[in-house]
């Protein structure tokens, strides 16, 4: 996190790790705006996301996501939760600017998959014959970059409001030690 106060929290995690409904949760608490950046992008493109993969593929889907932070990059006061592969733009994070906290909420490969069983379709990345080896590769490939998050935090067997809990927690102890440094 730059210095200085909190500003804005972006959640990054795989699939089905909690983003939406912790996000969701979070600015309810804090007063402030919740942005599921893949509602944003359905809502602009105007069309759901398995559609824009099926249609033109996750390099387009990509820029959209860019294009969509780049749309939400300068405010205040918001709980961000993008999708599970916006880490794969690490300049996304940054462009997100001084005052924000990224927190990592980690799900097992097991439990998204679960999780995400509950809708099946949404999931382009889980198509196909393994999805809980595609979870596996996904998780191999993006570890690195979740981990530049400031606050890591387990989400398997854990409710939205023990999770938010945690964070609201670590806002307070940053507010109260003054500004931090990344």
């Amino acid at each position: 996190m730059a210095d200085g106060p909190v500003r804005r929290v972006v959640l990054v995690g795989m699939m089905a790790s909690g983003k939406s409904a912790v996000g969701a949760e979070l600015a309810r608490r804090l007063g402030w705006a919740h942005v599921d950046l893949d509602r944003e992008i359905e809502a602009f493109a105007g069309r759901r996301i398995p559609g824009i993969f099926a249609s033109e593929g996750e390099a387009a889907f990509r820029a959209m996501e860019a294009q969509a932070t780049g749309r939400v990059a300068g405010r205040d006061s918001i709980v961000l939760s993008p999708g599970g592969g916006w880490v794969t733009q690490p300049a996304l994070l940054d462009a997100l600017g001084p005052g924000t906290l990224c927190v990592w909420l980690r799900v097992s490969p097991e439990e998204a998959v679960r999780r995400a069983a509950g809708a099946p379709g949404e999931r382009p990345l889980l198509a196909g014959m393994d999805p809980l080896g595609a979870v596996r590769r996904l998780l191999a490939a993006r570890e690195a970059l979740y981990a530049r998050a400031d606050l890591h935090l387990d989400t398997d067997a854990r409710g939205v409001g023990s999770i938010v809990d945690d964070i609201e927690r670590h806002i307070r102890s940053l507010q109260a030690s003054g500004p931090p440094s990344r």
